[in-house]
């Protein structure tokens, strides 16, 4: 890293916290932010300073491209504290490849390690006391980019705002989800901009997500173009254990490569499981649902961490995933075994956490 960006870094703090007045048992995912965020601004051809300021709204020219245009980008990533007040971050090398990689495929700019990882590592000391220890318990961080430059002529805007928040969390989901099998409706195409990390992938979604809802389901297991091949479920990668194998689809164009899932996938081989990652066709599960090999599905990501689905809809019909004791599951082993390497109560084989 280049130390000299971080001496650079302009600190302005809040006159009063409002820590002292947050209700962190029944915080909702996402909904309130700590008393500060992380800005910089890119322009002429080059990333600015950074800027740790009080948390506020941003003022952008009702003509800036990211209003006409679309380009957004974000990432989704966590923090834990230790039982002996130490910060840990979950692999946000991750988090940082994947962000420019998102900006590359919107004609946006990368941005460097330092401003990225450095500069919310600085942001991360000046908000240590909104970690919460125990388990359950994290700091959700949301960094962001977007296209600021004024105008609306349709071509890639040359200024551009990155932004970090920060939102104490707890579980995303509570309990167990219905879902339903898209059948019309796709989240992605081939060429696509599917595994971007991009705003506008997640606007497509809210329709038929609402229809779902409407007809008594949580979320949409999304299929590929000819609804033949399940791909993620609603925000989340997901898992479909057969027997004693779990499937999960490959990355691709369609699919976003999350963090979440290549951690388990890698958990769950250091712990002896049967995993396949191959195409995932809607007629095998459904096959299996009906003779009785399907044991479950599971949605995995950043906020939900593993969220078990009780039952899928196809077409017509509703197949009901049958009972398994906690200790048989394997989402609720997978879970179990992330979270507690997520908060530093079980070693970590794979180096994958970093502290503050």
């Amino acid at each position: 890293m280049d130390l000299s960006i971080l001496n650079d870094l302009k600190l302005t703090k809040v006159a009063v916290s409002k820590i002292d007045t947050f209700d962190f048992e029944n915080v909702k995912f996402g909904e309130k932010f700590t008393d500060h965020m992380l800005i910089c601004e890119y322009k002429n051809g080059e990333w600015g300073s950074l800027e740790i300021k009080p948390y506020a709204p941003i003022t952008l020219d009702p003509s800036a491209r990211v209003f006409h245009y679309g380009q957004a980008i974000f990432e989704g990533m966590k923090a834990y504290k230790e039982d002996n007040d130490d910060v840990w971050m979950f692999r946000p090398d991750q988090n940082f490849e994947r962000f420019n990689k998102s900006a590359i495929r919107l004609a946006m700019p990368v941005i460097d390690e330092t401003r990225f990882i450095g500069g919310l590592k600085e942001l991360l000391k000046v908000e240590k006391d909104w970690v919460r220890k125990g388990l359950g318990n994290s700091l959700y961080i949301r960094p962001f980019m977007i296209a600021t430059e004024s105008g609306v002529i349709a071509s890639p805007s040359n200024e551009f705002l990155f932004c970090i928040l920060l939102s104490p969390a707890k579980s995303y989901y509570s309990g167990k989800i219905k879902v339903q099998i898209a059948d019309y409706y796709s989240r992605a195409a081939n060429g696509g901009i599917g595994a971007a990390k991009a705003s506008g992938n997640y606007s497509a979604q809210f329709y038929p997500t609402k229809l779902a809802q409407e007809a008594g389901f949580n979320q949409v297991i999304w299929t590929d173009s000819t609804h033949t091949h399940l791909e993620e479920s609603g925000t989340m990668n997901v898992f479909f254990r057969i027997n004693d194998t779990l499937y999960t689809a490959p990355t691709s164009d369609r699919i976003l490569d999350g963090v979440t899932r290549k951690s388990l996938i890698a958990l769950g081989e250091h712990l002896g499981y049967n995993i396949k990652i191959e195409p995932v066709q809607v007629d095998m599960i459904v096959n299996a649902a009906k003779n009785g090999t399907l044991k479950e599905i599971f949605g995995a990501g950043t906020a939900a961490v593993v969220n078990q689905i009780e039952g899928f809809a196809y077409k017509d019909d509703y197949y009901q995933l049958p009972d398994i004791a906690d200790k048989d599951s394997y989402a609720l082993q997978l879970k179990e075994a992330l979270t507690k390497l997520q908060n530093k109560l079980s070693n970590d084989p794979f180096n994958w956490t970093m502290k503050l």
